[in-house]
């Protein structure tokens, strides 16, 4: 990582409380995570030029200060195949409250994670890995460790889930790349260490990882409320 670029000052976004899915995005990217190919488009035009040259299937997501649950008010959409589609996407989520545009992502397929972290009033900084998507709220399967992590904890966490075994290969997939998910939780490790003044949470979810690597598709930041 960068560090002379790091930490950037999160001020600007102080009074929203939390930072866009666009911007956290660009965050973490600059941190050293492999982040989704995507675009923010503010215009139709924009989004189908993005969806031109990378190709389909693509997710749609509103871009909104009014809404940080998108999927709680049908602000996602998946597996779009076609311009008329997204134009479809657009016009509604156009007519959402607080329309700040639409983020256009490449579709990837891998195993979920969700990589999270909060600033513990006792114990500070704490890291946690677990089985992502939809399920994570169900069934609770994460490990949790205090930050800074070392390059010995992350593979140690991926052991303790009691989904481990969609990382090695469950039913033919092929494994999760547990090098490349080491490198990504440290570098997540880092950001959370330099950023743990400005911030209260940040999520990762999901988290998408192959055989080959580890890819951010979706992201928030939670910031400390002003004293």
């Amino acid at each position: 990582m960068n560090a002379s670029r790091q930490p950037e000052n999160l001020a600007k976004w102080r009074e929203q409380g939390w930072i866009l899915e666009p911007d956290t995005l660009q965050i973490l990217r600059q941190g050293g995570l492999d982040v989704v190919e995507h675009c923010r488009a503010l215009s139709i035009e924009e989004a189908v030029k993005f969806a031109r040259a990378t190709g389909f299937p693509l997710v749609a997501k509103v871009v909104s200060p009014a809404i940080m649950h998108k999927s709680d008010v049908g602000g996602v959409a998946t597996g779009i195949t076609s311009e008329q589609e997204l134009a479809e996407h657009f016009d509604r989520f156009s007519r959402m409250e607080g329309f700040a545009g639409m983020l256009v992502a490449r579709m990837i397929a891998g195993t979920e994670l969700i990589l999270g972290a909060k600033i513990d009033g006792q114990f500070g900084p704490v890291v946690l890995l677990g089985i992502g998507g939809t399920g994570v709220e169900i069934y609770g399967d994460v490990a949790i460790r205090m930050a800074p992590l070392t390059r010995e904890d992350v593979p140690a966490m991926a052991a303790s889930l009691e989904g481990h075994k969609l990382l090695e290969g469950f039913r033919r997939q092929d494994p999760v790349n547990i090098a490349e998910l080491t490198t990504t939780v440290l570098h997540f490790s880092e950001l959370v260490m330099k950023y743990r003044d400005q911030i209260e949470s940040a999520d990762i979810n999901p988290l998408i990882c192959s055989a080959k690597k580890c890819i951010v598709a979706d992201g928030r930041i939670i910031l400390k409320k002003a004293e």
